[in-house]
């Protein structure tokens, strides 16, 4: 008879260790779920949302390359992303940041975020969307000094498509570096202009 006892209370005791675990296992299983749900979530970041998270007070690209690399990015969001009415201020506003003083000077904030809607409206009425941009390479970035400034002139080349039809248009940009350091958009031009006004 003891040893029957026994052995039931073994058994008793395997089973309520078996019991425990398989407990101890759903929540583990439930708290990783939940958990990795939560970093699924986090993860869902959309491309207006990753470039606006660039704070250009603490991380102003380095290089005149690296300026037009960036205004790339915002372009590619106005003319190719979804976007909220707050999210396309935030763009514009940021835009404006790789924008040098008198460029800036040029309109009054409301004509520029005007223009700027009414021209993405535009290519959007079309379906004209900025599919991809190319820069040059560092070595092809021509720097130089006049008037007491640091200029840097490069080209740009946009790629637009309109359903299957492409058109490249290349853009010569002028830029100048600032009191901080930065360089900045000074101007832009198509290049086919560039080369007329040259010739002239």
């Amino acid at each position: 008879m003891k040893k029957k006892h026994n052995r039931n209370g073994i058994k008793g005791f395997l089973i309520g260790i078996v019991l425990i675990s398989i407990v101890i296992g759903y929540f583990y299983y439930l708290s990783n779920k939940k958990s990795g749900e939560a970093q699924s979530e986090e993860v869902q970041v959309t491309v207006v949302q990753e470039v606006l998270m660039r704070n250009l007070e603490n991380n102003y690209p380095p290089s005149p390359r690296e300026v037009l690399k960036y205004y790339g990015e915002l372009m590619q969001c106005f003319y190719c992303e979804e976007y909220t009415e707050e999210e396309f201020l935030q763009l514009a506003m940021q835009i404006q940041e790789l924008y040098d003083d008198e460029l800036v000077a040029n309109k009054t904030q409301q004509q520029y975020l005007e223009d700027l809607k009414w021209d993405i409206d535009n290519f959007k009425e079309q379906g004209i969307v900025v599919s991809s941009y190319s820069l040059p390479s560092s070595t092809d970035v021509e720097e130089f000094k006049q008037d007491g400034f640091r200029w840097a002139k490069l080209y740009c080349s946009f790629t637009l498509r309109k359903g299957t039809q492409l058109d490249v248009t290349n853009e010569v940009f002028l830029l100048r570096k600032d009191d901080a350091g930065h360089w900045k958009i000074y101007g832009w031009m198509l290049a086919e202009d560039e080369e007329q006004s040259t010739q002239s």
